[in-house]
């Protein structure tokens, strides 16, 4: 990479946002490689930068971003443990943290079952080692402490100097407590001397307690003796301290010769998981500028779409589309100052350089890039007070050097080409430096403020105008880039909108030649029909997206009605099925009973009865099952009563053939009705009239109608709720329960499965409620566990 290249990349920004990129990295080795990249170049290599970027953002996406927590450098540690050298707490831990971040990452990634992406063979690679990272987690507990259990010779030597010492404790206890030593002592208290326990002795009484002095107070009136009577269990102590620290130091050795047993794949891992953590710092960056992959072309052409420059403020910065390599290979940017023309440049620069590093760019989705080997700049005031030269003569030094490296794989952006000189030999400069760029092949983006610029571009095949557009009424730029169109001066309307005299102006108008103030105009009038145009096509942009949004709402309100129709249709279903069964299993209790009943009679013409009773019983179900399945359930026609119907008649409730007593008549024609315990309102032509009088007797039960009584009442005593939901489940289980009632049964049980659990509790609430239980528990082994529930009725 040539000194220009690294000036350029500089001159451009690049180094910020890998500054950016290093900020999303965890480990520094991650953060130092950050900064550290270069633009590659070759596409090849390119497009798996970028895939491997695009896999990374697509899990962060999923499942965040895996840690990277622990990744610290391990190489210099290994190496000394591989020469035989003993590793202290720090490293080891440093090296257990590592495995315990490879192990984290690799469960990070098997729990992915999506497709194959540019990263899985990174995820493959990990070696992890449970075995000794739990292994030195378990023995080493922290960097000042290691466990008792670190092995069975510690723990026997930390037990006797604990011993020793509590035994070093107790003499000293009952010295410094002792009554006659009172006056002997500065201080009743236990103090440390050279690892050995002491007591504070006054001067004049050094010969009143026997000991060793192992330490005298600065004044010299305080004495730290250890009596003779602990002097032995304090040599046991100090002696097993010397036994700990070398079974400590053999311990770590053991460790370290572990660690080194497995150097190789322990370095790998770190090496992996630093790639990762570079690759998912990318995907993370990604999400923070709003990026996207950019399309990589091999034909140098570049097509940027809505993009922003990334160290801009998203809030304010104002997208730009911009296009060079296709039509054109020279693109000629003119506007008045502060208009962006060169955030424009810099924008096409660093968005390229950004992209060969593997970046997502800022910009939408249909941007492309083209791989240069090289992209230079000349931008920004040169001026060097040291080497005394000019704007002119530092930019003129650039601009060598760029055209001794250009060729046919470069990007050149010039900013202010031939400024800082005489004007018209300044634009012919710039004319004959373009077309010598030009010559080599290479792409070239300038901005400018001459004219002859603009004309140059407007007669000369493959190079193209395009200006920042500026409003003149508010005096202030818009930031657009428009390609095709070449930048007015507006100095004339900038300088009138600022209050300079309407003379004033027209003099300077007039001082100008008549090509130059015609091409004013020109291109006044191309900018005032621009705006015309635009203005129409977003008013078309506007309708269209209109007339898709509608058509959209269609297609979603014409899906939702669909699936309403199905769900309709499939409730519809079900509840049919469970209502045939249902009616088939009343049926069965009920052939059951008829045939005890059949057995009980003892005359043959009341078996024959109830082998009447059973088939039209037979024929009933049949009928009912054929409705059920046509789904054709035609009302039986309810005739008008006689006269108004009055509180105290007796009504028939069509359907399910049930009287009911009128409770009240509603000044609108509503019915209050109780029917048993239940009790409803329903409009007068919902029920039929009974016309007998109130006293009649009701006539004796036919077979038939005992039957059919028996058909309704029949009681099971089992009910099987498992798969309905818990709505459901309730209604059922209260029928069931009235049927309990009604067939006096003493105790019924109801399976609802374990599952979650969540059926069983609204079931056990219900029960809770209803004044027909009398008690209800679960099921024991046998009967079905905690999936049942027995209920004992009153």
């Amino acid at each position: 990479m040539s000194e220009l290249f690294e000036k350029s990349m500089r001159t451009l920004e690049l180094p910020r946002v890998l500054a950016m990129l290093a900020e999303q990295a965890v480990s520094d080795e991650a953060k130092r490689r950050a900064l550290a990249l270069t633009p590659e170049t070759e596409p090849e290599e390119v497009l798996r930068l970028l895939d491997q970027t695009d896999a990374a953002r697509e899990m962060i996406g999923l499942r965040g971003s895996p840690s990277f927590s622990g990744l610290k450098p391990v190489r210099e540690s290994l190496d000394r443990a591989d020469r035989g050298g003993g590793l202290n707490t720090h490293e080891l831990l440093t090296i257990a943290g590592l495995l315990t971040a490879a192990r984290r990452t690799r469960e990070y990634f098997n729990g992915d079952a999506g497709e194959k992406t540019a990263i899985d063979h990174l995820f493959l690679s990990l070696h992890g080692n449970r075995f000794l990272e739990e292994k030195i987690k378990t023995v080493i507990l922290d960097e000042d402490t290691i466990s008792d259990n670190a092995s069975p010779e510690l723990n026997d030597i930390r037990r006797k100097m604990r011993a020793a010492q509590a035994k070093s404790r107790q003499v000293l206890q009952r010295i410094i407590s002792s009554p006659s030593y009172s006056k002997v002592l500065q201080e009743s208290i236990i103090t440390q001397r050279d690892g050995r326990f002491v007591v504070p002795v006054k001067a004049e009484q050094k010969g009143a307690l026997p000991g060793l002095v192992h330490d005298v107070s600065s004044t010299g009136a305080t004495l730290f003796v250890e009596p003779m009577g602990v002097v032995q269990a304090n040599n046991e102590y100090i002696e097993l301290e010397a036994k700990e620290k070398k079974e400590i130091e053999r311990i770590l050795a053991e460790l370290s010769a572990d660690a080194a047993n497995h150097r190789e794949d322990i370095q790998w891992d770190y090496d992996a998981l630093v790639h990762l953590d570079l690759i998912f710092a990318k995907g993370q960056l990604s999400y923070k500028l709003d990026g996207i992959r950019p399309e990589v072309r091999r034909d140098g052409a570049v097509v940027l779409r809505k993009a922003r420059h990334p160290l801009l403020d998203r809030a304010k910065a104002v997208p730009i589309d911009l296009e060079l390599g296709d039509s054109f290979d020279t693109l000629v940017i003119t506007g008045p100052n502060t208009g962006g023309k060169t955030v424009s440049l810099k924008t096409l620069g660093l968005l390229t350089l950004m992209s060969q590093c593997g970046l997502h760019i800022p910009a939408a989705s249909g941007s492309q890039i083209s791989v240069y080997e090289r992209v230079l700049a000349d931008i920004g005031d040169e001026q060097s007070i040291e080497q005394s030269l000019s704007t002119f003569s530092s930019h003129m030094t650039s601009i060598v050097r760029i055209l001794e490296e250009t060729d046919r794989r470069t990007m050149v952006l010039f900013d202010e080409l031939g400024a800082g000189t005489d004007p018209v030999e300044g634009a012919a400069l710039a004319i004959a430096i373009i077309q010598r760029v030009r010559a080599t092949g290479a792409k070239i983006a300038a901005t400018t403020h001459y004219a002859e610029l603009k004309t140059f571009a407007m007669t000369t095949a493959g190079v193209e105008n395009a200006s920042c557009e500026f409003d003149v009424e508010s005096l202030k730029p818009t930031y657009r880039l428009l390609i095709g169109i070449p930048g007015k001066s507006n100095a004339f309307a900038i300088s009138k909108r600022l209050g300079l005299p309407d003379d004033v102006v027209e003099d300077a108008k007039a001082q100008m030649a008549g090509d130059s103030v015609r091409f004013e105009d020109v291109l006044t009038q191309l900018e005032q029909k621009r705006q015309a145009l635009e203005k129409k096509q977003l008013e078309a942009d506007r309708l269209f997206q209109q007339r898709e949004e509608d058509a959209r709402k269609a297609r979603e309100f014409r899906t939702q009605m669909e699936r309403a129709r199905d769900n309709a249709r499939s409730r519809g279903e079900a509840d049919a099925r469970r209502i045939l069964r249902d009616a088939k299993n009343a049926a069965d209790a009920t052939m059951n009973e008829l045939a005890e009943l059949r057995k009980q009679q003892a005359r043959a013409d009341a078996a024959q009865n109830l082998n009447e009773a059973q088939a039209a019983i037979r024929r009933g179900l049949n009928e009912a099952e054929e409705k059920l399945r046509s789904r054709e359930f035609d009302p039986e026609p309810i005739p008008k009563p006689s006269r108004p119907i009055q509180k105290g008649d007796q009504v028939e409730i069509p359907g399910v053939k049930t009287w009911a007593e009128v409770l009240s008549v509603g000044k609108d024609g509503t019915l209050q009705l109780q029917a048993g315990r239940m009790k409803m309102t329903v409009k007068a032509g919902e029920v039929r009239l009974i016309e007998e009088p109130k006293q009649q007797k009701k006539p004796a039960m036919s077979i038939q109608s005992r039957a059919a009584q028996l058909l309704r009442t029949a009681a099971s005593s089992e009910l099987d709720i498992r798969g309905m939901e818990t709505i459901e489940a309730e209604g059922v289980v209260e029928n069931f329960l009235s049927a309990a009632v009604m067939g006096r049964l003493e105790t019924v049980t109801i399976i609802h499965g374990k599952g979650t659990g969540a059926l069983r509790k609204a079931v056990h609430a219900l029960l809770r409620r209803n004044k027909a239980v009398k008690s209800f528990r679960l099921g024991v082994y046998g009967e079905g566990e905690d999936g049942v529930t027995v209920v004992t009725m009153k």
